[in-house]
């Protein structure tokens, strides 16, 4: 069987094993995405579990959590709001500021997707004995804690 290791030789070898965890995490992730209905696609998704997070705020400042530009957000919650996962409305203080937020129906779907997250990741750490599952959630904090100092690499939720 071939290891992390053996797949990139002279790499560094933790670069590795946290390269092979991405796959793992970005798998999981993915997967219990599909829990939303056809109709939703992934990009849809990530809005609705950045902006269920976020509460209602400008579209503009979901664009610069999601990473991408004010259109594609515009794009995005089109179908999302047709589809009755969030509303838009106006800012009391600018009424020229569009914000978003989650339905009930909305936060219910998210609700759904992180459940299945949550317990995918549940299953995973299962395997390992419990020292070990303990050391995998504290490197993993202080993974996301470290992450978070970086502006490129802050936590974006999926």
């Amino acid at each position: 069987m071939q290891t992390l290791e053996d797949a990139a030789p002279g790499a560094d070898p933790d670069v590795v094993a946290l390269d092979g965890l991405t796959l793992v995490l970005v798998g999981i992730a993915w997967e219990c995405a599909h829990t939303a209905p056809p109709e939703v696609s992934f990009p849809q998704t990530r809005l609705l579990l950045i902006l269920d997070r976020l509460g209602r705020v400008p579209s503009s400042r979901l664009a610069a959590a999601m990473g991408v530009n004010a259109s594609s957000v515009t794009r995005l919650a089109d179908r999302l709001e047709a589809l009755g996962y969030l509303t838009r409305g106006r800012d009391p203080r600018n009424r020229s500021v569009v914000t978003l937020e989650v339905t009930d129906t909305g936060h219910e779907l998210v609700t759904r997707i992180l459940d299945q997250r949550h317990a995918a990741l549940g299953t995973l750490l299962d395997r390992l004995p419990p020292t070990q599952r303990k050391a995998a959630a504290t490197a993993a904090r202080r993974l996301v804690n470290a992450a978070a100092t970086i502006p490129a690499l802050g936590p974006a939720p999926l």
